[in-house]
């Protein structure tokens, strides 16, 4: 490798690293603000919130290392021309597209990994993640017991203290109402004070009551709905276990969301695509054999006879012969034998136009479906091809604009970065609904990246100052000279 090639990598490098940790940690910490609400008061183990964090920060990396991309190329080839290091470049022969050709590779070798990231590591990323927060967010927040607050936390137990001592563990004016016989406030324990105790494996929490009593409805006696009987006990100490097994994390088998498009790979959603194509299939040809029978109205009576004792008119293609073909059948028939042939024909029709709504919602639920599936085959294709072609829009761009830093190539790269995303979310919604077909709603960000890429590339080959404000004034005024030539 030459001098030049690793001089250029190494310039390269690191930007790409420092601005793909940047882009990571700022879409970590969106995730961070939409579900701070399922985190907070959970009473989750550190290693599991980093194990949460590290899944999530995987999730990202489609938004990131596209974003990084363009940014560290624009950096990169910024730098380059605001020290002079690229005129110098080319003033030794060097081409423009030469001095790109190390960085080509590394692009080459980005996309290649970013498909197999796409098709192998999110899929498995995306289960453990999704899994995973969807046992935190059903976790029931953490025993937290508040002076003068019922608290409901313990399942079958509604608690209520009226103060708590310096210590944290001495409580004052205990009620504890049980409700683990489903019977309603049938039992309550009331106490002046106690002391809050975990037991050896935390699985249980003691309370150690003093100078209180327990008053319980007796419904388990005979006739208690008309005696009324009620009991009540006075003790010196008592102790009372809560479970709290159930505040604990418990984890969901995650073969349960295997079968979600996001979790496959690209040889299960080809299986997943085709089986749900022929399910719809299938239902499509049951719906149509039950439509076709449905209208077998009038079976069982000898209607064709009666049809043909009247002869319509020579032109059956007439509206007119229709109808007096079907008021011949109708009119053929005595009162009350019409007057059920209309109900018949009726309720039919009505039946029928249910099924029809129903087997319609049915048939869109199950091609939407073959829609997201088709849709994140496309991303995998499309990630890895969009963080090439972003390269070939950042690096011309700073050659073009030649600066370095993170103040102008940041701005220019977040708004190609938000074009880009904004085609592509418009074009993946129209493909998720129908209105295009999927393969044109998942590409039509690269088809227009590419003709940009092609365009600055050549810009910044031919050394042309397309950032140059002086030379858009003079374009705009030999621009408005010729239209006033012609005007005269």
């Amino acid at each position: 490798m030459k001098k030049l090639d690793l001089f250029i990598l190494k310039s390269y490098l690191g930007p790409l690293f420092m601005t793909f940790f940047i882009a990571v940690f700022i879409l970590l910490m969106q995730f961070l603000w939409k579900y701070i609400d399922d985190l907070v008061g959970k009473g989750l183990e550190w290693y599991i919130i980093l194990k949460l964090l590290f899944f999530a920060s995987t999730t990202v990396v489609p938004m990131a290392l596209p974003l990084a991309i363009l940014l560290s190329s624009l950096m990169t080839f910024g730098n380059f021309g605001e020290h002079y290091e690229l005129v110098t470049m080319k003033a030794a022969g060097i081409s423009l597209f030469r001095i790109m050709r190390p960085l080509i590779f590394v692009s080459v070798l980005i996309s290649v990994f970013a498909f197999y990231f796409s098709d192998v590591i999110l899929p498995k990323a995306n289960l453990k993640f999704l899994s995973l927060l969807f046992d935190i967010r059903e976790k029931k927040l953490a025993f937290n017991l508040r002076e003068g607050v019922f608290y409901n936390g313990i399942d079958g137990f509604v608690i209520r203290v009226g103060k708590k001592d310096a210590d944290g563990n001495t409580i004052r004016d205990v009620m504890v109402y049980d409700h683990t016989k489903h019977m309603g406030n049938v039992s309550m324990t009331i106490a002046e004070w106690g002391r809050m105790e975990l037991s050896s494996d935390k699985r249980f929490l003691v309370f150690r009551l003093y100078n209180g009593s327990n008053y319980e409805e007796r419904i388990d006696l005979h006739r208690n709905e008309i005696t009324r009987p009620f009991q009540r006990t006075r003790f010196s100490e008592q102790y009372q276990m809560f479970d709290l097994s159930g505040l604990q994390l418990t984890r969901t088998d995650e073969n349960l969301f295997k079968k979600n498009y996001e979790m496959q790979n690209i040889r299960q959603l080809r299986f997943s695509i085709d089986s749900i194509g022929t399910d719809l299939n299938r239902q499509k040809k049951i719906e149509r054999d039950n439509m076709v029978n449905n209208f077998v109205v009038l079976s069982g009576r000898d209607t064709m006879t009666n049809a043909f004792k009247r002869k319509p008119a020579n032109n059956p293609s007439s509206h007119k012969n229709r109808r007096f073909l079907a008021s011949s059948v109708i009119n053929s028939f005595n009162p009350e034998d019409r007057s059920s042939i209309i109900a018949a024909a009726a309720n039919t029709a009505n039946s029928v136009k249910e099924n029809a709504s129903v087997a319609g919602e049915n048939f869109a639920i199950l091609q939407k479906l073959i829609y997201k599936h088709q849709i994140v085959y496309h991303k995998k294709f499309t990630f890895s091809i969009a963080c090439f072609l972003l390269f070939f829009i950042g690096a011309p761009l700073g050659a073009i604009i030649r600066k370095g830093g993170l103040g102008m190539p940041a701005i220019i790269s977040t708004l190609f970065f938000i074009l880009y995303w904004i085609i592509s979310f418009i074009g993946e919604k129209y493909a998720a609904e129908g209105v295009l077909p999927v393969w044109q709603g998942m590409w039509i960000a690269s088809v227009i990246l590419l003709p940009i890429g092609i365009f600055l590339t050549r810009k910044a080959t031919n050394d042309a100052s397309l950032l140059d404000v002086d030379s858009w004034i003079k374009f705009f005024q030999k621009l408005f000279r010729i239209q006033t030539e012609q005007g005269l």
